[in-house]
């Protein structure tokens, strides 16, 4: 029996992706690793179906729990609500109700300067990020109120420190991050534990962008103190699981910064 036994998450953006050396190399995937070890059922989303289908044989095949798979893109074109409505009536068709809600999915054009950043650019970013945060946060409240349940959303430092080429970006994550201070300020008489998390972790989207913007990447990607970047599992998943236990209602609203080997910082 896992810490998680018998909880179900919601997860986006968490399709499996791998790093070039084979390690897992998605924040999301590491999430619902963490989860499924402790036993949690799962529902994860994503725009890549093939990549929504071998994380969901793989954690099944290794930890026997159920992963229920759903297609979803947040859009400046698409019925945004509709879609994140879908996500969760599904979701409570199949497993009844929803325990956590972690809003990892994030698109962006990061290394675009400012001045060259174009409104679809700048769009991709906030529609995949915030405007998905707010219609997710909509669309579960009512079953988080009553499960008593957890929202983790998820910042940067490029919000926190203004990186260069990242200006949509930072503007999402900076939106997300005061939309989960509302939301706990609003939501924690209800009994539902709402944070954000800003890691840093070494993913297959950071792995491309020092390939693709070696320039920008150096300008704004700093190795960590202790000489490594956060594990997407080891690391934030489980700071992840740990949001989700009750004994942790009391950092409702924090901020928690996670750096490679450093631990929660709020």
């Amino acid at each position: 029996m896992g810490f998680l036994t018998g909880k179900t998450a919601i997860i986006t953006g968490a399709g499996r992706a791998v790093l070039s050396d084979g390690r897992c190399g998605s924040i999301g995937y590491g999430i619902a690793t963490a989860y499924a070890k402790e036993g949690a059922n799962i529902v994860i989303t994503g725009r890549n179906v093939k990549k929504l289908e071998s994380a969901k044989e793989e954690l099944e095949r290794l930890y026997g729990i159920k992963v229920l798979i759903l297609q979803a893109d947040i859009n400046a074109a698409a019925d945004n609500e509709a879609v994140a409505q879908k996500v969760v009536d599904e979701t409570i068709k199949t497993f009844g109700h929803i325990d956590v809600l972690i809003n990892n999915a994030q698109a962006s054009a990061s290394g675009v300067p400012l001045a060259e950043h174009t409104t679809d650019q700048f769009n991709l970013a906030l529609y995949s990020g915030l405007y998905a945060v707010f219609y997710y946060m909509k669309a579960c409240y009512p079953y988080l109120k009553e499960s008593k349940g957890s929202v983790i959303n998820f910042a940067s430092g490029a919000g926190l420190f203004g990186n260069y080429g990242q200006c949509a970006y930072a503007a999402a994550k900076e939106g997300i991050r005061g939309l989960t201070r509302v939301a706990a300020t609003e939501w924690g008489p209800d009994g539902i534990n709402v944070n954000i998390i800003c890691p840093i972790a070494w993913t297959a989207q950071l792995e491309n962008f020092q390939n693709n913007y070696p320039d920008a990447f150096k300008a704004n990607v700093k190795m960590p103190p202790m000489g490594h970047y956060g594990d997407p599992e080891t690391e934030i998943g489980r700071v992840c699981v740990q949001l989700a236990n009750p004994d942790f209602k009391y950092l409702t609203g924090e901020t928690l910064t996670l750096e490679g080997g450093m631990g929660l910082r709020p």
